[in-house]
């Protein structure tokens, strides 16, 4: 006779409730608790990555650094709290955890314990290594853009138009670095047709490095003529973008998120998520 498993018992209404008005703090923006938790997580982010960058300068390291390493490590734990918190009040934690932002929230948090288990002189250098990648937590500020899908969506309508724009840029490209390459030959620097079309890609986005100059009459032609197609072909992915986002439509999205799968995009009128079916 099959041994039947025994169910799992359900969570405790007080537990489940606690849950969910955790899930509205943290992931929802259309409360108050969850608009004045989203500000303070932008703050904190912010005040984070100045003390990064600060601490980058060896003046100011060298006179603050005891200040900015106890900053450092108020962050991690404020930071560390946070990720908890998410993973606690979602019904599948491991589902936020190998996500976009669960990956970013982990990577925010991880170069500081690192540091724990890398002690010596010698790991000095993969320190301030590990320390660097604690400006991933500026990705963390790109959950709460909310035009950042609408770009989106006109970037993918373009994205053909772009591809055919940047083929035709790269013929050019080779093709004035051949004429130039030919007309300068090694004399003026250009010792091989990688120069040439170096030379090409930085007159023609006018950016003009001048570490290397044409020297003959028609290569400075050749050059002039560069320089004016840089200045039209610059504006054409902006007017190709510019008309797809006067085209695209909005959609009016929900900002609530799945109290099981932390999937965000939901339509208004949407009672179940669609991307794990829990209802919303």
């Amino acid at each position: 006779m099959p041994i039947r498993p025994h169910p799992q018992p359900p969570p405790r209404p007080e537990a489940a409730g606690f849950r969910h008005r955790l899930h509205t703090i943290i992931f929802e923006a259309d409360t108050f608790g969850g608009r004045l938790f989203d500000l303070a997580l932008i703050a904190a982010i912010l005040l984070s990555i100045l003390v990064v960058m600060l601490d980058s300068v060896p003046g100011l390291q060298r006179r603050y650094g005891p200040l900015f390493l106890a900053l450092e490590w108020g962050f991690t734990l404020a930071f560390t709290i946070e990720y908890v918190l998410r993973l606690a009040c979602i019904g599948r934690p491991l589902r936020y955890a190998f996500s976009f932002f669960g990956l970013v929230d982990l990577l925010s948090i991880l170069p500081t314990y690192l540091s724990l288990l890398l002690p010596g002189s010698q790991y000095l250098l993969t320190i301030r290594v590990l320390r660097i990648l604690r400006i991933f937590r500026v990705l963390k500020l790109a959950q709460y853009v909310g035009e950042a899908e609408h770009l989106v969506r006109a970037l993918r309508a373009s994205r053909r138009k772009i591809i055919v724009f940047l083929f035709a840029t790269g013929s050019l490209v080779i093709i004035f670095g051949s004429l130039i390459y030919l007309i300068e030959g090694e004399e003026a620097g250009f010792t091989n047709l990688f120069e040439a079309c170096y030379y090409a890609v930085v007159t023609l986005s006018t950016v003009g490095y001048g570490d290397l100059t044409p020297q003959t009459p028609a290569g400075k032609a050749i050059s002039s003529l560069i320089m004016i197609l840089g200045y039209g072909i610059i504006a054409v992915p902006t007017g190709i973008v510019s008309v797809e986002l006067a085209q695209a439509r909005k959609l009016e999205i929900s900002t609530q998120s799945c109290p099981e799968c932390s999937a965000e995009g939901h339509d208004p009128d949407a009672k179940h998520c669609k991307y794990c079916g829990s209802r919303l």
